[in-house]
């Protein structure tokens, strides 16, 4: 039966995370909030990542304004900007790993992800960037996404499964949808598959190569479309 590690991305939200904080506490679930960094300068939403850091969930870095993939940018110092930005924003918010999520644009896994240089500086800050294996689509579709994700998280021995907690109404259906996680045999933990896992402090595997875009590959584009 799969061990699911359950994230949440593009947060906080007024009304969304609140429910969500809701529904992991009355089930004793801790899960890892990425959220984007301008969202922080809020009072109100930063109340909110501190209350989930407060429950005892995990912080990371989602990228400052959530642009586009780093991966497709040449502006000379964005990579540095969207992940330092964020990184001080969080503050003692932030998980000792100092973890990041990158933009995936729409959940895709490719070099479209880091640029050289957001590479080099989440190794020399000593991040651990964290990808996704299960990626149902909650925000594209708000009612058809919980069948996908059960599909894709049972078809997995450690699935780590992305959602978000943003307006839509997806959410809505968080509740009855880890209920249908647990009686299918799955269990809830909040670290993350090794496979998930490209750099770990700062420390990059064999695989992170595969999400670097190379400088040559860019062509001549100053700064696509995200």
């Amino acid at each position: 039966m799969p061990m699911v590690t359950l994230t949440f991305d593009n947060g906080p939200d007024a009304a969304v995370t609140p429910l969500v904080l809701d529904v992991l506490r009355r089930r004793a679930i801790a899960a890892s909030f990425f959220v984007i960094g301008a969202r922080l300068r809020d009072p109100a939403l930063r109340a909110l990542a501190e209350r989930a850091h407060a429950e005892g969930h995990w912080i990371g870095n989602h990228t400052y304004s959530h642009a586009g993939p780093l991966g497709d940018r040449r502006v000379p110092g964005h990579a540095v900007a969207e992940i330092g930005q964020t990184q001080a924003l969080l503050g003692r918010l932030a998980h000792p790993d100092r973890l990041f999520r990158p933009v995936g644009g729409g959940g895709r896994l490719g070099p479209h992800l880091l640029s050289e240089a957001a590479r080099d500086h989440l190794a020399a800050e000593a991040h651990t960037m964290v990808l996704w294996s299960a990626v149902p689509g909650d925000w594209r579709d708000a009612d058809g996404w919980p069948a996908r994700g059960l599909a894709q998280c049972l078809d997995q021995s450690r699935p780590l499964l992305v959602l978000h907690d943003i307006p839509g109404g997806a959410m809505r259906h968080l509740d009855a949808f880890l209920g249908r996680l647990a009686d299918a045999g799955a269990t809830f933990r909040q670290d993350f598959p090794a496979e998930c896992v490209p750099m770990n402090r700062g420390v990059a595997d064999a695989g992170l190569a595969q999400y670097v875009m190379p400088e040559w590959a860019k062509g001549d584009a100053r700064c696509p479309a995200s």
